[in-house]
């Protein structure tokens, strides 16, 4: 999920002259928008804009098939299809792939077009709601998946009767709906508010801030509710993660051998890799709010598109299990 930055930043209007934009008026008055400018990285010379698009196509080939492979792993191995950890796992990386498709693609389009990225009021609206809900679900799934090795380590024993099959699918079936149900409202309330200008939203996708900007009257009582939300769906699940691992790390210690400690912790770290990778990028836009755009823009990109890039490696490098399913579904070994 994005940053919510509340602050009225209006881009200067000399860079988006120099862009290739319209100027505009400071509020447009008489008549409402309807469709937005993305400045996206304006500093940018056509060549890094090209380079920069040719790694982000890389990465986001590399997502797909990365991602793509997980999920074919766990439909197709029987070893795998019926444990609740990589049921879970399987969903994750569907939803990575749908998650990082939000972004990538339009990025590319306005990377490999002159200026100006135009984009029209709806699909502006339908950006931000997939991007926000598909940022919820994930951290609900985290959350999830956390719970998962809550009860496989401190409950070993009732682990098969708590996290059953029938649970995991309903657990995995709430993860999703919540997600796409948590913003619905709020983004409705927003979208139905008049824009007035300016239409040049400061990101490289349609961002709450510079949206909220472009609102001909302030809407306090949206704002709030948008932020309460999101902020519930952030660090909600991340003190419940916080908490599940504080658990499991006094159940790990109360061990008798060495290996069983280092097998059960072992079964966490590629957990708490991808949890310190979403987390820890999106707590930077909250602890440090007020950052440049550039560097608000910077760190929306990591979570947007490389973290999703990354979790296939890190789930596939340090799990045998996973990497045994990928040699047998994928080459038959």
């Amino acid at each position: 999920m994005s940053s919510f930055n509340q602050s009225k930043h209006v881009p200067d209007a000399t860079v988006i002259m120099q862009q290739g934009y319209q100027p505009l008026d400071p509020v447009n008055t008489t008549g409402l928008l309807t469709e937005f400018v993305l400045l996206g990285f304006p500093s940018l010379t056509p060549l890094f804009r090209l380079l920069l698009g040719s790694l982000l196509s890389i990465c986001y080939t590399f997502t797909l098939v990365g991602n793509l492979c997980i999920v074919w792993a766990v439909l197709r191995d029987s070893r795998l299809s019926h444990l609740p950890v990589y049921i879970l796992l399987g969903n994750f990386s569907g939803l990575e792939m749908c998650y990082v498709t939000t972004t990538a693609p339009r990025m590319l389009s306005d990377l490999t077009s002159p200026p100006p990225a135009t984009i029209s009021f709806h699909s502006c609206f339908l950006q931000f709601y997939f991007f926000f809900s598909m940022g919820t679900t994930e951290s609900f799934f985290l959350a999830a998946m956390a719970l998962d090795r809550y009860l496989a380590i401190c409950h070993p024993l009732r682990y098969p009767m708590l996290m059953s099959q029938r649970f995991c699918g309903q657990l995995a079936a709430s993860c999703w709906l919540c997600g796409f149900l948590w913003f619905l409202a709020p983004i409705a309330l927003i979208s139905q508010l008049r824009f007035c200008g300016p239409n040049v939203l400061d990101h490289f996708l349609c961002d709450p801030g510079p949206l909220l900007a472009s609102s001909c009257a302030p809407a306090p009582g949206t704002e709030m509710a948008f932020y309460s939300l999101s902020s519930t769906a952030i660090f909600g699940p991340f003190v419940f993660i916080v908490c599940s691992y504080v658990a499991v790390l006094r159940a790990v210690t109360k061990l008798p051998s060495a290996a069983g400690r280092q097998k059960a912790f072992s079964t966490c770290t590629s957990h708490m890799a991808v949890v310190g990778l979403f987390y820890g990028s999106i707590m930077v836009t909250y602890v440090v709010p007020e950052a440049s755009g550039g560097g608000n823009k910077v760190v929306t990109l990591f979570y947007a598109v490389v973290t999703p890039l990354l979790n296939p490696l890190i789930y596939s490098l340090r799990n045998k299990e996973m990497k045994d399913a990928l040699k047998r579904t994928l080459w038959g070994k």
